[in-house]
């Protein structure tokens, strides 16, 4: 008896566990709606062109003029791209210059792929890409690291789009005033000696159907 008793205080305490934690997550489609190409580069950049296209399952973003290739994807926290030099030149990414637009316009600083966080509001040395190199890397806004002390905590990452919600009717009334709203990289990149400010302008396209 004392065990049946026993078993059914563990569920009864797992049931109000779980049911305290009930969180609801809304997913969104964010696209690569506009580029902002330089003002005032060496030369005219040539066609330019944003094409949407599928890789591996991942939507992406791809915009490329005479100098850049880049494709973006964007995941619930951070920004993902690759980038080619096509300008026949090396190119610098000069990191502490790159800046991220959030979806209340404001402004902040970035980290990228190698960067610790304990780090993150240090400066950050600039990437050389040779002509015809490539580059992989991501960029994360540094006000989104956090620390969470105790004995579960550690380092945290904030959601690009706010969207964890604790109950349905929270998730029904907000989630969707997020689809319109933008945000945006601007992304200076010095191509021979010269600092050309690209502004990558990104758009929340859709709330994705809620999963069951």
């Amino acid at each position: 008896m004392k065990k049946l008793i026993s078993l059914l205080l563990l569920v009864v305490s797992t049931f109000a566990m779980t049911s305290c934690f009930t969180s609801y997550v809304a997913s969104y489609n964010v696209g690569l709606s506009k580029v902002e190409s330089p003002s005032n580069a060496k030369q005219q950049f040539g066609e330019t062109k944003v094409v949407k296209f599928e890789d591996g399952g991942l939507t992406k973003y791809r915009y490329e003029d005479d100098f850049i290739d880049i494709a973006w994807s964007v995941s619930p926290k951070q920004f993902n791209f690759d980038l080619r030099n096509k300008s026949g030149h090396t190119v610098k990414i000069n990191w502490d210059d790159v800046s991220y637009v959030d979806i209340n316009g404001k402004v902040g600083r970035v980290m990228h792929a190698g960067v610790k966080y304990t780090e993150r509001n240090n400066s950050q040395p600039a990437t050389t890409i040779p002509k015809n190199a490539s580059i992989s890397d991501l960029l994360l806004p540094t006000d989104n690291v956090f620390y969470v002390s105790g004995q579960y905590g550690g380092w945290r990452e904030e959601y690009l789009i706010p969207c964890v919600y604790s109950k349905q009717e929270y998730y029904d009334l907000l989630a969707p005033l997020n689809v319109g709203k933008k945000m945006s990289i601007l992304m200076p990149i010095m191509i021979e000696n010269v600092q050309n400010d690209y502004v990558f302008e990104f758009n929340i396209d859709e709330l994705l159907p809620q999963k069951k």
